[in-house]
């Protein structure tokens, strides 16, 4: 008697000892997928492309408009312009601090957007440059040009205010840039605008 009474006994603390066994199981399993989703959400926030475009508008009497991607992935902007209307030559292009293309010059786009409080300068210098500050570019007889630029300066609507281009403005002038004049390259008339907005 006392034999199958110690059987029973084993019998049923191994059956109790499986279930929560299995329990254990189950629960590590179902963490493991849990942690596989927050994984695969991170990944598809990095993996994430952004894109934000937008058309060009002529100003200050000028007949220079076009369009404007920006595309951001990997951590990396890229940005092409393109241009059309402008007259034969060098000009220059600037992101300015605010999306504001109202006035008929151009000039509601306030300055060159520089949030590190850097020097003008041409992209790269050593002394000191805006994040604003792309530079020159060519138009060709029939007045168009593209201009291509990729930067891990810049960012589309994250939180950092030094990359962030959302709420900034592209602004064309007339001139050519010389990079040196402070505080912007004395570029002359601004002949387009488009407001960076999402």
């Amino acid at each position: 008697m006392k034999f199958y009474k110690f059987t029973l006994i084993f019998a049923l603390t191994c059956f109790l000892s499986s279930c929560k066994n299995e329990k254990k199981n189950d629960n590590l399993e179902t963490e493991m997928e849990l942690n596989d989703e927050y994984d695969n959400e991170a990944m598809n926030k990095n993996d994430e492309v952004k894109e934000i475009a937008f058309n060009l508008e002529s100003k200050s009497d000028s007949s220079t408009s076009g369009k404007v991607i920006f595309t951001e992935e990997n951590g990396q902007v890229s940005m092409v312009v393109d241009i059309t209307g402008a007259t034969e030559g060098k000009h220059a292009i600037h992101i300015h601090e605010k999306a504001d293309c109202s006035s008929d010059d151009g000039k509601s786009t306030g300055g060159h957007w520089n949030p590190t409080a850097q020097p003008h300068g041409q992209w790269g210098d050593e002394e000191g440059y805006h994040r604003g500050d792309i530079g020159n570019f060519e138009a060709d007889a029939e007045g168009n040009a593209q201009i291509t630029m990729t930067t891990n300066k810049w960012c589309i609507g994250c939180d950092d205010d030094n990359k962030n281009i959302i709420d900034k403005a592209i602004i064309v002038h007339e001139g050519v840039d010389d990079f040196t004049s402070q505080p912007s390259g004395a570029a002359g008339t601004r002949i387009s605008c488009g407001a960076i907005i999402q």
